[in-house]
């Protein structure tokens, strides 16, 4: 196996998901789990408005994902992130939207490998922290292991650090970003193979996981697992991650005492002009399966954006919800 730990298990960008408030919360939950950004565009960093490299300090390690096609934009990005302290900078080939689609990037790019490997490059060049590339198994009828390979061929040139494949295809005409990520066939054998014939590229894999058990299996044959949606909507699973896949034995928080935790934060946010709903909508799945996990859900729903809601609101939610006697049940 290839000697790039950080792989070894990530929470998946997210768009509208993983901001800096979701991943304050995760971090909470997991030391050792990798955590990204949502994707980013060249344009919004470069022209934007707002501050869009803005994290938590608490967050690493922590992974900008880069939307672009651009290798100057990808590259000036990339030195920005590394002033800034990001761990890495990851480049999305894998989106499939159509607002990717009409820039000319995610996806799509997987069509045109060659540009791809002019982005890594220009990136690995002007930067001391790992590239990384994020991609699909194929696009439309491109779907073939030569064409996965083709583009695996050219950033692995390019010197890239590790792939992150999805393992389904991407649908770029006829389907949405949602249907995207459910209807077109998981394919692990295809990332599998990828491993067995690029053994010195660390590789990655995403798509379809749901349980650590999962992971564990998939990590037999590969660097890296990441999981997605599940990690959000059942947060509390990457409580068990630090013990179960890096041997960090350190006491476990329960889920009581990860919302307890997580009430500074929130504090200080408010200070900041900050909303509680804008928060608290990253734990709504934290008691998930739990007795009281629909009232708090229902509280936090119903209260959390109001005007001047603050700490309160996520207390009395906490107080419908029985405290645990077994962490992990």
């Amino acid at each position: 196996m290839s000697h790039y730990p950080s792989a070894r298990f990530s929470v998946a960008p997210m768009l509208d998901w993983t901001d800096r408030h979701c991943r304050y919360f995760h971090r909470l939950m997991s030391r050792h789990a990798q955590l990204y950004t949502e994707m980013v565009t060249t344009g919004a960093i470069i022209h934007g408005k707002g501050d869009y490299l803005a994290y938590n300090e608490e967050e690493h390690p922590l992974v900008l994902q880069l939307g672009g096609n651009d290798p100057e934009a990808l590259a000036h990005c990339a030195v920005l992130a590394e002033q800034r302290g990001y761990d890495e900078i990851n480049l999305n080939v894998g989106c499939p939207s159509d607002r990717v689609q009409n820039g000319l990037f995610g996806a799509c790019l997987m069509a045109e490998p060659q540009k791809v490997a002019e982005g890594v490059a220009a990136m690995k060049a002007a930067v001391s922290i790992p590239v990384t590339v994020k991609t699909r198994i194929g696009i439309d009828e491109q779907d073939s292991y030569e064409f996965l390979c083709t583009l695996v061929d050219s950033v692995a040139e390019a010197g890239i650090d590790a792939l992150i494949v999805h393992a389904r295809k991407a649908w770029l005409q006829g389907l949405s970003p949602k249907e995207n990520r459910e209807i077109p066939t998981l394919d692990y054998d295809r990332v599998y193979q990828l491993k067995r014939d690029y053994a010195g590229l660390t590789i990655a894999v995403n798509g379809g996981i749901k349980t650590l058990e999962e992971a564990g299996a998939h990590l037999q044959h590969l660097d890296g697992v990441m999981l997605g949606r599940e990690a959000y909507q059942n947060p509390y699973l990457l409580a068990r991650v630090d013990a179960e896949l890096f041997g960090d034995e350190r006491e476990v928080p329960s889920r009581h005492q990860v919302i307890r935790n997580l009430l500074p934060y929130i504090e200080r946010e408010l200070t900041q002009g900050t909303y509680l709903g804008n928060i608290t909508r990253h734990t709504l799945g934290i008691f998930q399966g739990m007795p009281g996990a629909r009232a708090w859900r229902r509280h936090l729903s119903e209260n959390a954006h109001k005007r001047g809601a603050g700490p309160e609101v996520v207390e009395a939610a906490m107080a419908r919800v029985p405290e645990e006697s077994v962490v992990y049940s």
